[in-house]
């Protein structure tokens, strides 16, 4: 089949009335998709509850922490009376 003959296929489908589909059905999909609906958007306040509650936590141990301050150095003993030297 060349480009014109594919062509003409196309729009001979495309003029076609769509299929019938069983009323029974649209009902089905609509509680379907309602259902996915209703899933994806427990999931992504599930989602958004973790990153939260992550996001305090670690808020929470990096003030108590903290982690950028610089231990003190434990490798040589304090210097003591120095100025009686």
């Amino acid at each position: 089949m060349n480009r014109p003959q594919r062509e003409a296929a196309v729009r001979r489908l495309m003029g076609l009335r769509p299929p019938q589909v069983p009323p029974e059905l649209y009902g089905d999909v609509v509680r379907r998709g309602a259902r996915m609906l209703r899933r994806r958007r427990i999931a992504r306040r599930l989602l958004w509850m973790v990153l939260c509650t992550a996001a305090v936590a670690f808020t929470v141990w990096a003030l108590t922490a903290r982690p950028w301050v610089e231990p003190p150095s434990e490798t040589t003993p304090p210097v003591t009376n120095w100025t009686n030297w």
